[in-house]
């Protein structure tokens, strides 16, 4: 019991920390690829302290896994730079609402590995996502920056779902931290030919707000949750993250200013119902 109520509140903590990271997205005025490359600097640091601290390797077992590695930071590289860029393009809420159609997708990508099929009920999940996306953006248009922003959601959803399945089945013998470690080393290195060598221009409250994202909201929610998920199943864990929605329109709306139309709240709430949906466990039949 005690483990439990140990692994609840470090989830329930990681995910009231994930949504607040959302709102630096408007809180940096740099664009999202810089945010990024920074803040995985930053999180490699810190990351890479904690791995020695626990004594754990730092080197893999096999070139394959750091082939795999790789690709893990790329797919995590594109997820991050997407995600952010969605939110500001739009909203913290349009961009995080996107991000939750990753529980859905997660669920036609996965069988494709296994060569079987969905099943009906996630079928009629990816329609209400669908639906609820369409009460957000009745009219997609690519002048329309709403439209714009779930359109680079829901690409960033996509790239957090493959990577999600590709390192549960192909890098689970590793811990959250050494996966971690590794992508956050390989995203760093896939972005440096990007950045801008004046980062001078980066003024002391920015590199304030990077280190902080990068420190106390990426590297510290990580552990937490990976920390939570030794002490609760998976299933568990993906419910709760589910709140993280709430919690970043809720912290968009007071920090920001940035309060929901009334499509936004209703489409909203059936993306993530569907994302609950799918979290919940299953009866095998």
């Amino acid at each position: 019991m005690q483990h439990s109520r140990e692994g609840l509140l470090a989830v329930h903590a990681a995910v009231l920390i994930f949504g607040f990271t959302a709102l630096f997205s408007k809180l940096l005025t740099l664009p999202a690829l810089e945010i990024t490359f920074y803040r995985s600097v930053v999180a490699f640091i810190v990351i890479a302290i904690y791995v020695a601290y626990k004594k754990q390797a730092f080197l893999l077992d096999s070139t394959r896994d750091y082939l795999m590695a790789g690709l893990l930071g790329v797919l995590l590289a594109t997820h991050w730079v997407s995600y952010f860029y969605a939110m500001q393009i739009s909203s913290v809420a349009i961009g995080v609402i996107a991000l939750y159609t990753f529980p859905v997708i997660t669920v036609f990508l996965e069988p494709l590995f296994h060569g079987e099929k969905p099943h009906s009920a996630d079928i009629v999940s990816s329609v209400a996502v669908l639906f609820g996306i369409y009460l957000i953006v009745p009219d997609f248009s690519l002048d329309d920056s709403t439209a714009l922003g779930v359109a680079a959601g829901v690409f960033s959803a996509f790239m957090l779902a493959l990577r999600n399945i590709l390192q549960r089945r192909n890098f689970s013998g590793y811990s959250a931290s050494q996966a971690l470690l590794y992508q956050s080393a390989v995203v760093v290195l896939a972005l440096f030919a990007f950045i801008d060598a004046e980062t001078i221009n980066i003024d002391e409250r920015q590199w304030a707000l990077l280190i902080l994202l990068g420190v106390v909201f990426t590297a510290l929610p990580h552990t937490l949750f990976a920390y939570g998920l030794l002490h609760l199943k998976a299933k568990t864990a993906g419910l709760i993250a589910c709140v993280q929605v709430v919690y970043a329109a809720v912290f968009a709306a007071l920090f920001l200013g940035e309060w929901l139309s009334l499509n936004v709240v209703v489409g909203g709430l059936i993306v993530v119902s569907a994302a609950m949906y799918e979290s919940l466990p299953k009866k095998k039949i």
